[in-house]
């Protein structure tokens, strides 16, 4: 039986889509999964090195690894009103931006992507994990940009709002704001990755089908979330396009390409995202 490497986060809206893949709830192909959690700025690095099979990323990583790995239109996060907060301490909110400090949940995620839209003269960025930048808002040393969980605990810490970044690419663009979505190798046939696109959007279906019930899997590796704000991480954060693409979904993923190789200056030609 073949092994496939598989790589995903621990946030909730992850472990609500795969669980039922990965602990064989549903049929699967003749393979099976060695998985592995991780935060998403370290799988967006593996995905730059090619080290796993099949991975969740970053949206704005994914045109540098078109060349080996190509996009599942199942297991996205897509949606509006569900993108990057940039915050502050309340004293800090009539502050430059383009001058502060900002903490950023790593280089090649689709938050520093969004940001750099916004603010594209804004220069001194720190990027860490995503689950320590309100502590380091909060310790008073800069900006941040906070992603996942951290959208509904911000507040109750005293901390305020900017700007949404996802308002700002949605009324710019006009579209859902793709957020992270699954890759896996071009090396496999096309008849296989296909499999695993359907095995995947199985997996979400399943899970569907016994919410708002929240288990074990989802529980051990939410930290210390309360049931809350898990249920509303997955209803943030797992919708339609996590099942399927769709048009308007290959539409706005197609347009972050666009920005990135605008913004990077790339003028070498795009892969397909999809397998050929």
């Amino acid at each position: 039986m073949q092994t496939l490497t598989l790589g995903f986060s621990p946030c909730p809206n992850d472990t609500f889509i795969f669980d039922a893949l990965v602990n064989k709830k549903i049929t699967v192909g003749d393979w099976q999964f060695d998985v592995v959690l991780e935060d998403v700025q370290t799988l967006n690095q593996w995905a730059l090195e090619g080290k796993l099979d099949i991975t969740k990323l970053s949206y704005g990583v994914l045109p540098r690894v078109l060349d080996e790995y190509c996009l599942l239109k199942s297991g996205s996060a897509l949606g509006t009103g569900v993108g990057p907060l940039l915050i502050c301490l309340p004293e800090q909110e009539t502050q430059s931006v383009e001058t502060s400090t900002i903490a950023i949940p790593g280089e090649n995620t689709t938050a520093h992507l969004l940001f750099s839209l916004a603010y594209p003269d804004a220069k001194n960025k720190l990027f860490m994990r995503y689950d320590a930048i309100e502590d380091f808002v909060l310790a008073g040393k800069g900006l941040g940009v906070i992603i996942h969980e951290n959208r509904f605990t911000y507040e109750a810490k005293g901390l305020k709002k900017i700007v949404d970044l996802g308002d700002f690419w949605e009324k710019k663009m006009n579209t859902a704001i793709p957020l992270g979505g699954i890759v896996m190798k071009r090396k496999f046939p096309i008849a296989m990755i296909t499999a695993v696109e359907n095995e995947i959007r199985e997996s979400i279906r399943f899970a569907f089908s016994n919410y708002p019930q929240l288990n074990d899997y989802i529980r051990m590796h939410a930290q210390e979330m309360s049931e809350d704000v898990i249920r509303k991480h997955i209803d943030l954060y797992v919708n339609d396009y996590s099942l399927n693409l769709g048009e308007a979904g290959i539409a706005a993923i197609g347009e972050l390409v666009s920005i990135y190789r605008q913004t990077y200056q790339i003028s070498t030609p795009v892969r397909n995202l999809f397998a050929e």
